[in-house]
């Protein structure tokens, strides 16, 4: 039987022209590189700012069917929907505020990593935008839509184009194209203008650079993405710089480092699990994420300094020193800005202490390497001023 063809987004055309090599990812036709090749666009991204076609991504809202007219009300109501399969505080969430969060399993195993925002308008309390991986938004939407039964219903924008720019440029780039827009902070959101439509636009990103992602209907798509391409200081990047930028910046991706079998805390994501929802032990999995913050999970999620030879892949060994098992690579490569192969991977925990020395299994011979501190490369976000 044969395989479905992969969709394409609204921008397949556009990199096609530039000369884009195409992959199938997450079921969609992606770049996975461009002419300048994945170093270069790994350091221009670094150096300058990147764009990056994200659309395969799935990005929703979720709005109450019967709005209160009290708009506090009406968001902790369609807060609590998602906070009935997600481990984060999303009723705690300000107005225009964005929020990593996961979906979790009755088991406390990881569904999925997503986003969740609040909107700053008054009129649209009681709604959510949540964008999910590519990978499975099907099946989170499907959840979505689940526990928003009748209350309220899952309106996917997966038919559009969602366009990310990071990089030290990123700002003064968006801001040529939406005025404002660099007055967001790290994790928060609004929509702004643009011909004649209105796009949500967030302060975040998959690189730890500062930078940006953009909702754009798909008519809008070509020109909004060529207009960005015009300015000298953005290049267009591909999928396999994408992935060596958030291994520098130790981020994890659905499908490798995280599964349905990985709780929070031992993918070292403890952050993302609520204090009130541990508190209140309201979260999917409660019993199993509340035993590892009290004894330690038996496995943790560590950053890897490979030390000698070559790159250690996904599913390369981890050793001891003497040669013992202890995990195993869940993603590793060459990282550009450091000239060095790092990892990431699951030891027990006696053995996460930074600078613990380990062997990686690569090509059936053991080479050195060390557990490392992440992010590998310090994260650039722009968060709130302190100061007054």
């Amino acid at each position: 039987m044969s395989q479905p063809a992969p969709k394409t987004t609204p921008l397949t055309a556009a990199h096609r022209a530039l000369g884009a090599r195409m992959v199938e990812f997450g079921g969609y036709e992606m770049p996975v590189q461009y002419p300048l090749g994945i170093l270069k666009e790994h350091l221009r991204t670094r150096e300058s700012a990147g764009a990056f076609d994200v659309s395969h991504m799935g990005p929703s809202f979720l709005e109450l069917e019967e709005l209160s007219g009290d708009g506090e009300a009406d968001h902790r109501a369609v807060a609590a929907l998602v906070e009935a399969i997600a481990c984060g505080d999303i009723k705690g969430l300000k107005p225009g505020q964005l929020r990593y969060t996961l979906l979790l399993n009755e088991h406390g195993g990881i569904v999925d990593d997503l986003m969740v925002g609040r909107p700053r308008a008054a009129q649209d309390q009681g709604r959510l935008y949540i964008v999910v991986n590519a990978g499975t938004k099907e099946g989170d939407f499907a959840r979505l839509s689940r526990v928003g039964g009748d209350r309220a219903t899952l309106k996917r924008a997966d038919d559009g184009a969602l366009i990310a720019v990071q990089g030290p440029g990123a700002a003064q780039v968006f801001e040529r194209l939406l005025p404002g827009v660099s007055d967001l902070t790290f994790m928060t959101f609004a929509t702004f203008p643009f011909e004649g439509d209105k796009l949500t636009a967030s302060r975040s990103g998959y690189t730890g650079e500062d930078g940006f992602e953009v909702l754009v209907p798909a008519a809008l798509a070509q020109g909004f993405w060529e207009r960005l391409l015009a300015d000298e200081r953005v290049a267009p990047i591909g999928l396999g710089a994408r992935d060596s930028l958030r291994l520098e910046a130790g981020l994890p991706l659905y499908g490798h480092d995280l599964d349905e079998t990985v709780s929070p805390i031992e993918a070292n994501l403890a952050f993302a699990v609520s204090r009130r929802r541990r508190k209140a032990g309201d979260l999917p999995g409660a019993a199993r994420i509340k035993r590892e913050l009290a004894g330690g999970p038996s496995r943790l999620r560590v950053g890897l300094r490979v030390l000698e030879g070559a790159p250690a892949r996904e599913g390369a060994q981890i050793l001891d020193e003497r040669g013992a098992p202890l995990g195993f690579v869940t993603s590793g490569g060459f990282a550009p800005s450091l000239g060095a192969p790092i990892a990431m991977g699951f030891v027990p925990p006696s053995r996460s202490e930074i600078g613990t020395p380990l062997r990686v299994v690569v090509r059936g011979r053991p080479q050195g390497a060390e557990v490392a501190a992440m992010p590998f490369v310090p994260h650039r976000y722009h968060r709130p001023s302190k100061e007054g």
